[in-house]
């Protein structure tokens, strides 16, 4: 990009410019705007090539205007999400996320659940899991909930409060009413009511993360035209993958493994001897370090419990000797647990129980667009025969050169299945 094009790029607002301080004829420009100008240049070129690449931690595939992740910080709708994890409860940010109107806020998290005593107590005997719990209760409760499959906003947002509830439910062994974060807190460890503060923060931070493969999975859930209630399903189904929020179990095995300050080195190094990657650190959207793990890490420092402090400050300076590699959300996330002796589980729980919100966010953006997300692949399997390429020319040289065969409209839906 020449300086010309950078300065016409600037003055038409494209790309952010700040004053260096102390060099008055000096500005900085942002690496992030001048890379997504360059990378949409690209994509008139080679549109298959980038749409490949926006799959993959590269240009943005669709518009969204929930979450915004910039020069290393995280914003709900414009309003930063380490300020809201000081004061707001999830259900606030919610609301927030849903674009809930204030007198509609108040009736969202006040109704009844959708589940009888007599089927919980059936799940229950099904599972111990609280994750397999709360995926098991999702279709059964969707089953019995009809509103659910009316679309409009307000519905969506009442079905979304309704779905929180429906797994706070499943964790906490009752319908409660009060802000999730006590609810928990109450089932976890009531005598120590300072836990239910850490517990809300935990839940904001993890609200939304922009389009991340559990949200991505929502949207393309709902833009079928499935229920709230399914589309959770499918996010639910990709949380638990070991690359998403199930990493938060290969961090426990970490801090197992390690188990004392002084072997935390030693236990990185056994993971990088036996080729695997080490859960926890890092963040391609973060390069400086994830603020929500900064964050979790203050209150793990804080909740008094030295001894396993010891060992989550041991394992995280290991990380960054050994990584160059700060802790993310994950690991974060862990640290709390460990230091406030919660269950196994607690981490994967607060992750899908705040994503939740974002997930349902999602939904009602995906809703509006009423649009089916159905992107095209570029084929890369063996030729086909001569004569299958001479009833259809077009179609079979387009695909060996990787471009979009000219189609004719659908004439049915289920052409574009």
């Amino acid at each position: 990009m020449t300086r010309a094009t950078l300065y016409a790029y600037t003055s038409r607002g494209l790309v952010q410019s700040v004053p260096v301080p102390g060099q008055p004829r000096e500005r900085r420009y942002s690496a992030e705007d001048v890379q997504r100008l360059k990378d949409r240049k690209e994509a008139r070129g080679d549109p298959a090539k980038a749409a490949a690449r926006g799959l993959d931690w590269g240009s943005p595939v669709l518009e969204s205007s929930l979450t915004l992740i910039q020069n290393g910080r995280l914003y709900f709708r414009g309003q930063d999400a380490l300020e809201l994890a000081e004061r707001a409860t999830l259900e606030d940010v919610a609301a927030l996320l849903w674009q809930a109107e204030t007198a509609e806020r108040a009736r969202l998290f006040d109704q009844p659940g959708r589940l009888a005593p007599a089927q919980w107590a059936r799940l229950r005997a099904a599972t111990a899991d609280p994750i397999t719990l709360m995926q098991a209760a999702l279709p059964l409760a969707g089953a019995a909930d009809l509103a659910a499959y009316d679309l409009r906003p307000v519905t969506v947002r009442q079905t979304g409060a309704r779905i929180l509830r429906l797994f706070a439910s499943a964790v906490t062994s009752q319908h409660a009413r009060a802000p999730l974060h006590r609810a928990l807190q109450a089932a976890w460890a009531p005598r120590k009511t300072e836990l239910g503060e850490a517990l809300r923060t935990a839940l904001v931070l993890c609200a939304d993360h922009e389009l991340n493969i559990s949200a991505f999975a929502a949207r393309c859930t709902a833009s079928a035209g499935a229920s709230p209630y399914d589309a959770v399903s499918a996010a639910m189904a990709a949380l638990k993958g070991y690359k998403h929020g199930g990493a938060t179990e290969r961090v426990a095995a970490l801090f197992a493994e390690a188990g004392k300050p002084h072997r935390a080195e030693a236990a990185l190094g056994r993971w990088l001897r036996r080729g695997e990657r080490i859960p926890g650190f890092g963040h391609p959207l973060y390069p400086h370090g994830d603020p929500r793990a900064a964050l979790l890490l203050r209150l793990a420092k804080s909740a008094g419990n030295q001894s396993e402090w010891r060992l989550v400050r041991a394992l995280s300076e290991a990380g960054g000797r050994l990584l160059h590699e700060l802790p993310n959300l994950d690991f974060g996330l862990v640290a709390l647990a460990r230091v406030y002796r919660l269950p196994e589980h607690a981490p994967l729980i607060l992750f899908a129980l705040g994503r939740t919100a974002g997930w349902i966010g999602h939904v009602l953006e995906q809703y509006a667009l009423d649009k089916l997300i159905r992107p095209r692949a570029r084929y890369t399997g063996p030729p086909i025969p001569s004569e299958a390429q001479s009833s259809d020319p077009g179609g079979a040289r387009a695909a060996r050169a990787g471009k979009r065969p000219a189609m004719r409209p659908p004439t049915t839906p289920a052409a574009q299945s």
